[in-house]
């Protein structure tokens, strides 16, 4: 079965080199997977951190769910994250390395209706390496165009 993506952050490619991903299962209460199954998800200063060997996810907003009886969670409240315990190691050894950090990348449920959040081990980009890649992308859009302009006529 398929996946049903939530929500992206789409700054992350903007702002960093994505080094690797993986996948982690989140702890969430009731009326945040209705919110998630709604779309009400904003990852854009979500990040991930290491403590006590368990990781948790900060600044990741999940809008309150409207129609929820019980009491309302905090929206940017940290969530744990389901790893297992030689990937929390793994991680542990490469955050140690300089400028290295742990941001989601998308959320979307599987097919048996969990959650899931795509982590992507990261390096922050500089400034001259955000023009670049903005500069390769007009390029290969104008490529792309006149290949279009070409066919066409």
């Amino acid at each position: 079965m398929g996946q049903k993506i939530v929500g992206r952050n789409k700054k992350a490619f903007h702002d960093y080199f994505i080094e690797e991903t993986m996948e982690a299962g989140m702890v969430l209460t009731g009326p945040e997977v209705k919110s998630l199954r709604a779309g009400k998800v904003n990852l854009r200063d979500g990040y991930a951190q290491i403590k006590n060997g368990e990781v948790y996810l900060y600044n990741v907003h999940i809008s309150t769910y409207s129609y929820a009886t019980n009491m309302q969670q905090d929206p940017l409240r940290a969530r744990k994250l389901l790893l297992h315990r030689r990937e929390i190691r793994k991680l542990i050894g490469k955050l140690h390395e300089k400028g290295l950090a742990l941001i989601p990348i998308k959320i979307y449920f599987v097919g048996s209706g969990k959650a899931k959040v795509e982590l992507g081990l990261a390096r922050g980009k500089k400034l001259y390496d955000k023009r670049a890649a903005l500069k390769e992308r007009e390029s290969s859009r104008e490529i792309e165009r006149s290949m279009r302009r070409g066919r066409d006529e």
